[in-house]
């Protein structure tokens, strides 16, 4: 009896949202400039009779109608605590859209007021009104009696006819700002008794997203969770979001180039819950706030609490602007991939990764230069400039022009390297070369005492990708036989039959390997024959001379290595006849089938088989 005597005593709980609803203009949050105008339009009697009130969620609409409703009937009555109850008149157009519906409304509006001076008609989300019951509104809006004023309200502007938009007052509501709304949560929270922390306050302001009444209704959801102590850990445990201390957290691992670290803590954030497509937008917008706190000019755009922009600012020293700027580059870069990708998870920490090295462990960007050698190396080193004499400046600028017109890719130098005219500098300077110019000048130029410059040559050096290298490689080749094979007593050692020919198959297959088939295909089929020291070679037909006497120079040289004799001759001949055993028809295949083997004959019978 005792448990339904105190369920029975508890008192009736009201939202926040209801509790604290603005019952004047001036309790209205975040909208000063449509109160004031109303509030102008009131005192200088310059009030439209049709007005209409658009903007997001929770922004007020529905309780500036009221309030300017209440507001204009209260002028000359004596009780300023009068609602004036019957002379509002609230309709929603979600569930009352018919042409019948207006039709009744319309009938309404021709009577008069009994008390106060005007009968106010709030139609809420007016948009949903089919197009019949918008034209059936229509005159009565355009011209109503005296005693009426319609207050339209709407989410979506875009989905109300013109005709309708040109017969009303716009007043465009804007989302409510995060600081407005902290502020408006710690009254509340003072007449509630709650103590509550700024931050706290200020992640539940931000999660409402502009609209007050979401966030009085988050409000109310943290109070039933945490009771009359409100922090930051117990909003953000409830919300389920990401607070300012994971990516402080995380903004240091990467300040610190510790991957391990960096991945495991992103591993720990999917094990919560949380998305890896929020946790990198918001990764970005904790870098764009740190850029923010790197100018005084700026930070007044840091909408935190004062304890997390002292944060803000302790690690923003920390930051270099470079490294912020790349930072939101590369994490904007991965947003934007997001929904795409395959492997989601693997986006986010290879764009992990790649912020943890942009900077090295110092602190210092990277060097991101195409050079290895940097420009200041020689100066440091003491190396002197080179000092060139100006004749010889004119003969370098002429060899670099023959170097540029033959496309050469390597830097030659003789006398004077092709890159001295625009590198090395004069007397009057004293600027030391770059590493390119050091790398290619092979002349040391002195001067004697009268003024004579003297050259040291050493061996030229080329790249092995030019066309230079490619005919050292020749002109070395040829200077190795010369080495190798006397002109005047050349090798002819003897050699049989079988050694000949299996060089011969030998030189074919290797023509196959580098792609020339027809040309392999020809030397595996027609095996020569040796015959008192010369050998003797019978093609079937003339073309297939003309194609082996193409491949002969190669031949030669192969055979004369591979036998040792430099008197090598080959004869060919040409024998039509030896075409025939190359040309089979079906009817010869068969006929030589049938000789192997006389019971094909009975099979192609029996089967009845065609050749």
């Amino acid at each position: 009896m005792q448990a339904i005597f105190n369920f029975v005593s508890m008192e009736h709980f009201i939202v926040s949202a209801r509790k604290y609803r603005p019952q004047t203009f001036k309790d209205v949050v975040g909208q000063q400039a449509i109160t004031n105008t109303l509030l102008n339009a009131i005192e200088n009697n310059h009030l439209a009779q049709a007005l209409l009130f658009t903007g997001p969620r929770g922004v007020g609409k529905t309780s500036c109608a009221r309030i300017l409703a209440k507001t204009i009937n209260q002028e000359g009555h004596e009780n300023p605590d009068e609602d004036f109850a019957f002379n509002i008149f609230e309709l929603d157009a979600a569930s009352n859209n018919s042409v019948d519906d207006i039709r009744s409304l319309i009938d309404q509006v021709r009577i008069p007021p009994q008390v106060g001076k005007y009968k106010v008609y709030i139609i809420d989300e007016v948009h949903m009104l089919s197009q019949a019951a918008f034209n059936a509104f229509l005159k009565t809006l355009e011209e109503p009696p005296k005693h009426a004023i319609f207050i339209l309200a709407t989410t979506e502007k875009h989905k109300i006819i013109p005709t309708i938009l040109s017969r009303c007052q716009i007043f465009d509501f804007k989302r409510i700002t995060v600081t407005d709304a902290k502020k408006h949560l710690m009254q509340v929270a003072e007449q509630e008794g709650i103590i509550a922390d700024e931050d706290a306050l200020q992640i539940i302001a931000q999660k409402a997203d502009g609209a007050m009444r979401d966030a009085l209704s988050i409000f109310d959801r943290v109070v039933s969770f945490s009771g009359k102590n409100l922090t930051r850990q117990a909003v953000t445990e409830n919300l389920n979001v990401l607070d300012y201390e994971t990516y402080f957290k995380t903004t240091d691992l990467i300040l610190e180039n510790n991957i391990p670290q960096l991945l495991l803590e992103f591993n720990e954030i999917l094990a919560q819950g949380f998305d890896g497509h929020h946790f990198i937008a918001g990764l970005a917008s904790h870098f764009r706030d740190l850029l923010v706190c790197k100018n005084q000019a700026t930070i007044s755009l840091l909408e935190v609490g004062e304890q997390t922009k002292a944060k803000y600012l302790e690690q923003s020293q920390k930051s270099p602007h470079p490294f912020l700027i790349k930072g939101i580059e590369l994490a904007n870069d991965c947003d934007l991939k997001y929904k795409t990708s395959r492997n989601q998870r693997l986006l986010v920490e290879l764009c992990l990764m790649q912020l943890a090295s942009v900077l090295t462990k110092d602190g210092e960007k990277k060097n991101d230069q195409p050079y290895i050698i940097p420009p200041n190396y020689f100066k440091e080193k003491g190396i002197q400039p080179v000092k060139i004499a100006p004749e010889l400046k004119e003969k370098a600028e002429e060899k670099l022009a023959n170097d540029k017109s033959e496309d050469v890719t390597s830097k030659e130098t003789s006398e004077i390297p092709s890159s001295v005219p625009n590198k090395i500098v004069d007397s009057a300077t004293e600027e030391p070369l770059s590493s390119a110019d050091n790398s290619a000048q092979t002349a040391t130029i002195s001067a004697t005492e009268e003024n004579k410059p003297i050259v040291q040559k050493r061996e030229r050096r080329t790249s092995g990708l030019s066309l230079s290298s490619i005919r050292k490689k020749k002109e070395h080749e040829e200077k190795k036989v010369d080495t190798i094979v006397d002109p005047k007593n050349l090798p002819s050692d003897e050699f049989t039959e079988s050694e000949m020919q299996t060089f011969w198959e030998e030189y074919g297959k290797m023509q196959d390997k580098k792609g020339e088939r027809i040309v392999g295909s020809m030397f595996a089929m027609n095996i020569p024959t040796l015959t008192e020291g010369k050998i003797h070679l019978e093609l079937p037909n003339q073309s297939m001379k003309i194609d082996m006497e193409s491949a002969l120079p190669g031949l030669f040289q192969f055979l004369y290595k591979k036998l040792n004799n430099y008197s090598i001759a080959l004869d060919i001949k040409v024998n039509e006849e030896a075409s025939k055993k190359y040309a089979f028809t079906p009817q010869d295949k068969y006929d030589k089938l049938r000789e192997k083997n006389p019971l094909i004959d009975k099979l192609r019978s029996d089967f009845d088989l065609d050749i």
